[in-house]
């Protein structure tokens, strides 16, 4: 009691104009920050996979697999963020048992369902579904078992079969694209809709989280492809990694420009909200939006993607700047849903007062428990690859 005393006296002191007692403490911290940003990378990673299949840009093609095992990874992680939030993750199935249509919240259980079960894995189980009857062939001991299980008793090699495949893989990841925007898309269309929150109350703000996904994903690919290039020891491969950049900027330009578009319809409404929204920008929200968001993580990266991408600087030396390019774009994304969830809720109801943020290192909202759920989808993703290798069919061809 003590310390729950401290902690509001210490918000307290940094509190300004008026705020309602129930305003001080925030109700939605941490893990409703990373809940967006993984569920982004998710739906960014797989519209850049469906480029190689339905678009057939031939010069990405190496980051299909590893795409579509991203995907997979940081999906299955997506909803632990959620889960923990609510604090009894074990009553999550009655969202199946007691639907509810009109609830856009209860509607995720059933997206990411049909997401997980319908779309992604079976998209991964046809892609790989020849290799793993030959792996399952190949191998002794468990990991027979492992692919023999995984191929689901397949055995057919026949060039009939695997032409199968590849039209399966195409539909699949047809009905795909639309689910992924879906998917992202819903998380703003919840924020959007909130017309109480002025912060959050946007007909843009479906769009600008859907594009901030996608930028989010091809830079986490960018990064990925980068380093397990190095680790492998492989030639790099520079188409690849200027169509990747060019993707990355480009995606980059037109989120910039939906958010500016956003900003300056507010300005234009100048509704009663716009005074307090003003000093929440430049007090509370001024480092993380100004400076990481924008700057550093919109901005720089725009810059140092032309100069990788359009100068003749070595090509070692151009991985490097993709590299840190794709570095800060993240780390400006996170900024975004930062900005977006905390952000709508510093100011008061009553539109006269600022109240402000104490992340707390432990506990299940603190920072620890934050980082741990960062980690974990590339702890999954590893595992993945060491089942389901990305890149064999690549080098083998």
């Amino acid at each position: 009691m003590s310390e729950l005393l401290e902690h509001l006296q210490a918000n307290l002191q940094q509190v300004t104009g008026y705020i309602y007692p129930n305003e001080i403490e925030l109700h939605w911290s941490l893990l409703i920050v990373i809940y967006p940003y993984v569920t982004g990378l998710v739906a960014g990673a797989f519209i850049l996979a469906s480029l190689v299949e339905v678009f057939k840009v031939k010069e990405v093609a190496s980051t299909y697999r590893l795409a579509l095992l991203t995907a997979l990874a940081f999906l299955i992680a997506a909803p632990l963020p959620l889960l923990a939030h609510l604090g009894h993750p074990e009553r999550s199935f009655q969202i199946f048992l007691t639907p509810h249509l009109r609830s856009a919240m209860a509607m995720f259980g059933f997206v990411y369902m049909w997401y997980l079960m319908l779309v992604l894995l079976m998209e991964i189980w046809f892609e790989y579904r020849a290799d793993l009857v030959r792996w399952s062939n190949e191998r002794r001991g468990v990991m027979k078992l492992v692919y023999w299980a995984l191929s689901l008793g397949s055995r057919d090699l026949s060039e009939k079969a695997v032409r199968f495949d590849r039209k399966a893989v195409y539909a699949i990841t047809l009905v795909g694209i639309p689910s992924a925007f879906l998917l992202h898309g819903y998380v703003g269309f919840i924020f959007g809709s909130i017309k109480a929150n002025p912060w959050w109350s946007s007909v843009l703000m479906p769009i600008v989280f859907l594009f901030s996904a996608i930028v989010s994903g091809i830079a986490l690919v960018l990064l990925l492809h980068y380093v397990t290039t190095m680790f492998r020891r492989v030639k790099p491969d520079m188409a690849c990694f200027n169509k990747l950049a060019s993707f990355l900027m480009y995606a980059l330009i037109i989120d910039l420009s939906l958010e500016t578009l956003d900003f300056i319809h507010r300005m234009y409404e100048s509704e009663e909200s716009i005074e307090i929204l003003a000093q929440l920008v430049v007090t509370k929200l001024f480092i993380s939006l100004t400076i990481v968001q924008l700057l550093l993580g919109t901005i720089v990266p725009i810059v140092l993607l032309a100069i990788g991408r359009f100068s003749r600087i070595p090509e070692e030396v151009k991985r490097v700047v993709f590299f840190i390019a794709a570095l800060l774009v993240q780390v400006g994304i996170f900024s975004t849903r930062w900005n977006v969830v905390i952000g709508g809720q510093l100011f008061s109801k009553s539109l006269r007062g600022l109240t402000v943020f104490k992340m707390q290192l432990g506990g299940i909202e603190g920072l620890f428990m934050g980082i741990a759920l960062l980690i974990l989808p590339f702890v999954l993703l590893w595992i993945l690859i060491k089942i389901l290798p990305p890149w064999d069919q690549q080098e083998a061809s």
